[in-house]
């Protein structure tokens, strides 16, 4: 099924609405997105995304945060990602950034 022609999908925008920071209790509050990008030539980096599900919070990235790699297999970089994800999560456990 096409749209007519001319016509595009609407883009709708949220508010920002005020959500007050809740601290994760548990590791089961957060999600951890590790995977990795680039090639066998010039190495496999890691990419992470951590993201508080209390509140909705994105920990990581941030400006200026570490990159990962490079490493000479995806699975390497994937589990340097992993692992860094399953540091901030305990982190901010222990100490939460509101």
């Amino acid at each position: 099924m096409s749209s007519p022609r001319g016509t595009r999908p609407k883009l709708v925008l949220f508010q920002n609405r005020d959500v007050t920071p809740e601290p994760g209790a548990s590791e089961d509050d957060f999600m951890i997105y590790a995977s990795s990008r680039g090639c066998a030539a010039s190495g496999y980096y890691g990419t992470l995304k951590v993201l508080r599900k209390t509140d909705g919070r994105l920990l990581f990235p941030f400006d200026g945060a570490e990159t990962f790699g490079p490493f000479s297999t995806k699975q390497s970089a994937i589990a340097a990602a992993q692992e860094r994800g399953e540091q901030l999560v305990a982190a901010d456990i222990a100490r939460p950034e509101l």
